[in-house]
């Protein structure tokens, strides 16, 4: 098993395109293979193939706009991550408050998915608590993610479904053949911490994902603390004395 991280985590510093592309070596030097996009910094393909190279690291997934993986964009988003060596394209989340937002997700996704398998790309979507309920006023009443599962794979925030009494290994195993990627976090109080400084279940979390053999965890906090590097460092220690 291998750990990536996604650079949200890091954007407070990483505000220039030099700052980073900087911030690969350090990654990788602090036991991470992988990283997870959320943005490029204008920067092409070319130039980030290049520093991911240069610093021994690979693109395991991205969270893009869902503007992106509209019909007249993702021929030239498929092209993008193709060049940068990645595999897995996803976004960080989309208003699904309403019938009419959730079809509009359900529509984009199941059609970019459908376009983009046929390259071996896989199309996901990151959830967050508010995907675990149903649709507020709708006469149907199946979860949220349960329906976007249908058109296109997941990647299982594991803290924001524990925030939603979801119980991670039941929801691991039973759903195997969807996740792509987890997102490995700690929290308290709907409050991100840095692994094992909060109250999430991270051992099940980690035998679920042991259990259904999965290749990559991406550490996530939304808010780190002092910062990204020093929060990342200390959730790294914890990943190598627990996994």
């Amino acid at each position: 098993m291998k750990f990536a991280v996604q650079l949200y985590t890091l954007r407070a510093q990483s505000e220039t395109k030099e700052d980073f592309l900087g911030l690969f070596p350090k990654i990788k030097a602090l036991g991470f293979d992988g990283v997870e996009f959320a943005g490029y910094h204008d920067l092409s393909a070319e130039e980030i193939k290049a520093a991911l190279d240069a610093a021994g690291l690979v693109a395991v997934g991205t969270h893009t706009g869902i503007d992106n993986l509209k019909e007249e964009n993702l021929e030239a988003t498929l092209a993008f991550h193709k060049t940068i060596g990645c595999e897995n394209i996803g976004i960080g989340g989309a208003n699904t408050s309403t019938e009419k937002n959730l079809q509009r997700v359900l529509d984009i996704m199941g059609s970019a998915y459908k376009r983009a398998i046929k390259d071996g790309v896989r199309v996901y979507f990151h959830n967050h608590s508010s995907e675990f309920y149903p649709v507020e006023g709708s006469d149907n009443k199946a979860l949220i993610l349960d329906r976007i599962k249908e058109v296109c794979d997941i990647e299982l925030d594991t803290y924001w479904s524990f925030c939603a009494g979801v119980d991670n290994y039941k929801y691991m195993t039973e759903n195997k053949d969807k996740l792509v990627h987890i997102h490995i976090k700690d929290g308290i109080g709907k409050k991100p911490k840095a692994l094992g400084e909060g109250e999430n279940d991270l051992a099940a979390v980690i035998k679920a994902a042991k259990d259904i053999g999965l290749e990559w965890i991406i550490l996530e906090n939304d808010d780190p603390e002092p910062n990204g590097l020093a929060d990342i460092e200390r959730s790294m220690k914890y990943l190598k004395a627990n996994v």
